[in-house]
């Protein structure tokens, strides 16, 4: 007697699903598995944010697309999102999300971005680290003004 094999469960498109803590193996839509590629940096709130916005309607449904951070933000940069929207793409909605070890690990390629340093390392990734300018170093967060 042959047992059915089960149905691979269908990768979620909600944001805070991008880096899942059950490892799974996302398909693309003829059935293959298809590589993922995780883009991180320190506050997930930018570059990283900027890197995956550009990248995801470049490979479509061929790659899955994540974005983490080794210490996430409360909300995306303003000068991120102005960048975006600039070229037409809106990230105002994004939430930054932690880099877990569990996100690395389900990677084919991990791509950071000044944070290479506080990711962990696994054998059989792919592991690259663009040097990049801080996002606040090009365009601070507006201060607060405090009356003085």
């Amino acid at each position: 007697m042959t047992l059915p094999t089960p149905a691979r469960p269908k990768p979620s498109r909600d944001k805070r699903a991008r880096c899942p803590t059950t490892p799974t193996t996302p398909t693309s839509p003829d059935g293959l598995d298809k590589p993922s590629v995780l883009l991180g940096c320190v506050h997930n709130a930018g570059r990283s944010q900027m890197a995956a916005a550009r990248l995801t309607p470049l490979t479509g449904d061929r790659v899955e697309v994540r974005s983490a951070g080794s210490d996430p933000g409360t909300a995306v940069n303003p000068a991120a999102v102005e960048a975006m929207r600039e070229v037409g793409i809106d990230i105002s909605a994004e939430i930054p999300e932690i880099l877990t070890t569990d996100a690395v690990q389900q990677s084919d390629i991990c791509i950071t971005m000044g944070c290479g340093d506080t990711r962990p390392v696994y054998p059989g990734k792919r592991y690259l680290d663009w040097q990049l300018s801080l996002l606040e170093e090009i365009a601070p967060p507006p201060r607060q003004d405090n009356g003085t």
